[in-house]
Order: structure tokens, then sequence, then C-alpha cells
């Protein structure tokens, strides 16, 4: 692997329950070899723990501003932090 580890916190606004939107970051996180959770929130945002290669990460991010085509993202904040290790997979939590 090539590039700096990182840790990325993402919270997606929007449309983003009930459309799919953990499944779909769940599968683009496996096309990119990312690692952590993703989880509905209680304010009908959708929150995402991902860590990996800091090229892969931006892909990853790249897409989830996108979401699936049943969602409609209306803002993205991020938050850049250190890399743990502790993920194996994308887990969805509910």
């Amino acid at each position: 692997m090539s590039g700096s580890l990182k840790g990325l916190l993402i919270n997606v606004a929007g449309v983003v329950q009930g459309v799919g939107f953990r499944w779909f970051a769940r599968r683009v996180a496996s096309q990119f070899g990312v690692n952590g959770y993703v989880r509905n929130l209680y304010d009908d945002s959708v929150e995402i723990y991902v860590e990996g290669e800091e090229t892969a990460l931006k892909a990853f991010l790249d897409e989830v501003r996108i979401g699936p085509h049943s969602a409609h993202v209306s803002n993205v904040r991020v938050n850049w932090t250190e890399f743990n290790g502790k993920f194996k997979d994308l887990r969805i939590e509910v």
C-alpha cells in the first residue's frame, strides 16, 4: 500500500436514510479497500468512519458526495483523523 494511512469521519445530510445509503457505502468501501463503519444518526443524517490509504479515502469521499441513485445528498462534513487500524471491513451499524 502506497501513500499515507489516514482516517476520515464523514457526516452526510439530505435524503440519505431509507434509500440504501449504508449498503451503497459498504459496496464503495469494498471497491476502494477502505474499512470502518457506517450508521444512521437520529438527525436523519448518515455517519461514516473510514480509514485506509489517503488516495482511496479521497476516491471513496467523491462517491459518497454523489450517493446512490435514490439518495439526495445536500451536505457533507469531513474531518480527517489519525489511522487506528482496528477495522477489517466496513460494517453497517444499526
